[in-house]
């Protein structure tokens, strides 16, 4: 007998959507090493030369005109998208997408992208006949994830539940698991370990992420924050953005012992461990990952829509602030450099979240869905 095939779709409109999918994937594979999974991108799977160009368009008008994504965002808050939208869809970015699942032949499809999930639903309409599980990665739910061909919802909260059922999505439907975070989250590491492996000083340590995208306008930010580099070190994540990382290093105050630049890394993890505080925009993924790992967090820029959603969430729960002015920072700091023992055993204290975070809860149910449909016996 085959192995069940579970199939996850995302999109690279931003890496959390597929952060998510791989966390999924990991997890599903521990808990059932005889499920098997399959990671695609899936516009960027059928047009490797064509998706590029799109997300890069889409990075720029986040970048630089945020506030007609944020009018765009809003005005299609409660609309699905319609029929004709997905026929769009469809014929221009996703015209093979139900040969490549009729390759793959999935036992179930998980979505961690409304767009794979409307155009997985309109197959489903059409006579696909492949559960569909799609699984919502930030703390609101735009117009644009929901389907009537949805088996089932995967959601963060018991908010974002209701959001579903005022907008007619039966009950017996959501699920409220969190978001998935990679089994890498789960548990902590030795930070001495990690310190010496890193070549990091016994100090005070703040990690700053979000430059990946080019969203730290300007350096003025930045420039601020690395007038603290003698008692306080920093560890900025630029990822893949080669361009921003060569223009700070160009800068002397920036190759100064207490400064590490990073690129692109598979080990936030680690580094969330090493770092007393994280300076972040407030996405779902990475803002879900730091939950998971109990590091408090400082907000700045939020994209209008998703991301100010997101910012109320953990604001709300009591896990971070905003950034509203440079005196966020400063008093950030002055705790850091001046408590830092206090800080230290808060952090200590307060240990992992990722055990009661629950961060197995969405593979369970997918792995029980399998079960239930007769698609796979669960091993004991």
């Amino acid at each position: 007998m085959r192995k069940k095939r579970v199939l996850l779709l995302s999109e690279g409109f931003g890496a959390g959507h597929t952060q998510a999918a791989h966390a999924l994937a990991r997890s599903l594979r521990l808990l059932a090493p005889d499920i098997q999974t399959r990671v695609l991108e899936l516009g960027k799977f059928l047009h490797p030369m064509l998706a590029p160009w799109v997300f890069t368009a889409y990075r720029k008008t986040v970048s630089t005109q945020p506030r007609l994504y944020g009018m765009v965002y809003r005005s299609r808050y409660k609309k699905s998208l319609n029929r004709m939208t997905q026929l769009a869809l469809h014929r221009i970015f996703y015209a093979q997408a139900a040969a490549v699942i009729r390759q793959l032949r999935p036992d179930t499809i998980v979505c961690t992208h409304p767009f794979p999930s409307a155009v997985v639903s309109r197959l489903k309409r059409i006579g696909l006949d492949v559960p569909l599980c799609t699984v919502i990665t930030d703390y609101d739910v735009h117009g644009a994830w929901v389907s009537r061909e949805v088996n089932t919802y995967l959601v963060p909260t018991e908010d974002a539940k209701q959001t579903l059922l005022s907008r007619g999505v039966p009950a017996d439907s959501i699920q409220v698991t969190g978001i998935p975070v990679h089994p890498n989250f789960w548990k902590a590491h030795n930070r001495d370990e990690l310190r010496a492996r890193f070549g990091l000083k016994a100090m005070p340590t703040v990690l700053v992420m979000g430059g990946g995208w080019g969203l730290m306008k300007g350096k003025a930010f930045l420039d601020h924050l690395v007038q603290r580099r003698e008692d306080i070190q920093l560890v900025i994540c630029l990822g893949s953005n080669e361009k921003a990382k060569a223009a700070l290093l160009a800068d002397e105050r920036f190759r100064h012992p207490h400064v590490r630049l990073l690129g692109f890394t598979h080990e936030i993890d680690k580094w969330m461990d090493v770092s007393d505080l994280l300076i972040t925009k407030p996405g779902g993924m990475t803002c879900t990952e730091a939950m998971a790992k109990g590091i408090p967090m400082l907000f700045y820029e939020p994209i209008p829509g998703q991301e100010e959603e997101n910012l109320q969430y953990f604001i709300q729960q009591g896990l971070g602030e905003p950034i509203r002015s440079p005196e966020t920072v400063n008093r950030w700091f002055d705790m850091l450099a001046e408590q830092y023992p206090v800080m230290r055993h808060r952090r200590e204290a307060r240990g992992n979240s990722a055990a009661a975070y629950r961060p197995m809860d969405c593979s369970r149910v997918i792995i029980d869905q399998l079960a239930a449909a007769g698609c796979w016996t669960k091993s004991s």
